[in-house]
């Protein structure tokens, strides 16, 4: 919502005048929050956990998932990067084909990228093929006796090259992975809260009848202040508690963090930022795919609202 944001800066100041404390008290704040933000979500993801990162939720996504299949191993896509935390590390192939390498329970998959990647603009389906790439992992990791906990994916890749993902992707990969007793984390921590113009929310770019199991948020939940949040189901909170060990977070949640969101979610409405990055992303397009009949070092020019691309190629 732009730097030092005055109603931002307004609601955190006033609310650390007032009180910030632990989560372990209660305040309306916390509710409020979770309230407003499961506005903008399909009905189903109505259990939030807030944080104070990206990582941390990506991180929390992943004890979820493992709770709730008690099963271990992740597919991640390729050149994929979810957060710092040593978790995150071993299934972001970005970062760990420079460190200690893939894990056994970690599965990489072909980013579904119809410019570069395996399926391109002229393959009959490149939906399917990719999809398809998702069901042989499992399958083979199935032959050698592990069981698929979750698939995570970014709802646009990022670090990947700005990768736009063929609608109905995400469904059919979501079908091979309930197959397996699996869940689908889609990660909205760069991509989430309106950049991407037609929706609030990337993976809905997807199409309606899309819904991951967990979502993820960080980066702009708080512009520039940290927060980060879960949104899960139900059925996956409740296999959670059930251990009986309870997830607790000394500020994830807070008063000042909350009011700091409920800020940005205003400024978000009452600014009408989602059409605000349709339209300038509509028009950095047009310039840039001017430039690409100029240039012929311009190979691709993509992207969803202010999330773009352009691929350079020799």
């Amino acid at each position: 919502v732009g730097h030092c944001h005055p109603d931002v800066v307004k609601a955190a100041h006033e609310q650390s005048q007032l009180l910030n404390t632990n989560s372990r008290y209660l305040h309306d704040n916390l509710v409020d929050y979770a309230e407003r933000l499961s506005q903008t979500l399909p009905e189903k993801l109505c259990v939030f956990y807030l944080l104070n990162s990206g990582s941390e939720a990506n991180d929390l996504a992943l004890r979820l998932a493992r709770q709730y299949t008690k099963h271990e191993d992740v597919i991640v896509l390729d050149h994929a990067y979810h957060g710092h935390l040593t978790s995150l590390i071993d299934i972001s192939p970005y970062k760990f084909r420079s460190l200690e390498g893939q894990k056994e329970w970690v599965h990489v998959a072909p980013v579904p990228d119809t410019y570069r990647g395996l399926y391109r603009e002229d393959h009959e389906d490149s939906v399917t093929a990719y999809a398809n790439e998702v069901k042989t992992i499992i399958e083979q990791a199935q032959e050698r006796g592990r069981k698929i906990a979750a698939f995570i994916v970014e709802s646009l890749p990022s670090v990947g090259g700005q990768i736009i993902p063929p609608a109905g992707y995400f469904q059919k990969v979501a079908e091979h992975v309930h197959k397996a007793g699996g869940v689908f984390i889609a990660d909205e921590i760069q991509v989430g809260f309106g950049r991407v113009g037609k929706h609030f929310w990337a993976f809905q770019l997807q199409g309606e009848d899309f819904v991951p199991d967990i979502v993820t948020m960080g980066k702009p939940i708080g512009n520039g202040h940290p927060i980060g949040c879960v949104a899960t189901t139900k059925e996956i909170a409740e296999a959670f508690a059930a251990t009986g060990v309870e997830y607790f977070n000394t500020f994830g949640g807070n008063p000042v963090s909350c009011a700091v969101g409920l800020a940005v979610l205003d400024v978000i409405e009452k600014e009408d930022l989602q059409a605000h990055a349709t339209e300038v992303g509509n028009f950095l397009m047009k310039l840039l795919k001017e430039q690409k009949v100029k240039h012929p070092i311009i190979g691709d020019v993509r992207g969803s609202g202010l999330f773009i691309g352009v691929d350079l190629i020799k």
